[in-house]
């Protein structure tokens, strides 16, 4: 009989722990928000000492020192989230269970979710999976591995074009003010026009602003990356009426240059929410977390 795996989706704004098999079962499941950091990590781990796991598999927002070398391996790096910069998000986690553990971002940990557990996904090489909500971030899956690199990407501060008469908005990100999260993710949404994603009308003009700054996004990725599929996870992408603006945008802010069936006549299946739904990140964390499991033994 195979053990549970726990899975823990570290977000910026909430927490969901989970244990359940590498399929992407489920057995239990709890969710709440994302305080001070003791409080937080304190309450991840009171959840699995209920159960008997094998593993666990951390996807946590970033960035994050993924350097295992390194004596700062597992600590977030400079964010945005009030005081997090600096937190060791994997010790307390090793200091009370003495498995395998293993840490990843948490859109990386979606990507790989998606790719393993999604049918449509399994037979892609190249997929990028992009979250939306308070902030904005990006997994990248090439070649069939997830990519690392330096550090890690962080897509969500790439720079996009800002026309300031239309948006005069200056952008929420404290590091670069108009990235693509300072005037595209849930905060940004919440400062510009006053309410969140969820109180904003289909028909407000916020709708075609945010298509476009993502559909910016979307070329971006594609002329960089070249990937076979983007997913659009998060709270922002909730509002299911954003896809077909974006995929629009997207096509015609590319204007014929890649060539390819997929974008010209498919776009409806390369552009796509989550097939896990909101679910991608932490049941990627236990696909992870089962994929060190079998490493150990």
């Amino acid at each position: 009989m195979h053990r549970l795996i726990g899975g823990v989706e570290g977000g910026g704004t909430k927490f969901i722990c989970a244990v359940g098999d590498p399929s992407g079962g489920i057995e239990a499941e709890i969710r709440f928000p994302t305080t001070d950091p003791e409080a937080t990590l304190s309450q991840a781990v009171s959840f699995f000492k209920r159960f008997d796991i094998g593993a666990i598999g951390v996807g946590h927002f970033g960035p994050l020192n993924l350097d295992v070398s390194s004596p700062g391996y597992g600590t977030v790096l400079k964010t945005p989230k009030m005081g997090w910069s600096g937190v060791d998000v994997i010790t307390p986690f090793k200091n009370e269970f003495h498995i395998p553990i293993v840490l990843d971002l948490d859109v990386n940990t979606a990507a790989y979710g998606e790719k393993i557990l999604v049918p449509e996904n399994s037979d892609l090489s190249d997929l990028v999976y992009f979250t939306i909500g308070t902030g904005i971030g990006a997994g990248v899956i090439a070649n069939g591995k997830l990519l690392h690199g330096l550090t890690h990407p962080e897509a969500g501060h790439m720079r996009l074009p800002h026309d300031w008469n239309r948006d005069p908005f200056p952008g929420s990100c404290p590091f670069h003010g108009d990235c693509f999260e300072g005037l595209a993710s849930g905060v940004s949404l919440d400062r510009r026009w006053g309410r969140s994603a969820e109180g904003i009308p289909a028909e407000h003009i916020a709708w075609e602003l945010e298509a476009d700054y993502i559909a910016a996004a979307m070329v971006n990725t594609i002329t960089l990356l070249s990937p076979q599929r983007i997913i659009l996870g998060g709270g922002v992408m909730e509002q299911l009426h954003l896809f077909p603006r974006i995929r629009t945008r997207t096509v015609e802010m590319l204007n014929g240059y890649v060539q390819a069936p997929e974008i010209l006549e498919r776009i409806d299946e390369f552009i796509v929410p989550p097939g896990l739904g909101n679910r991608a990140g932490v049941s990627g964390c236990i696909a992870l977390g089962q994929l060190a499991l079998d490493a150990a033994t």
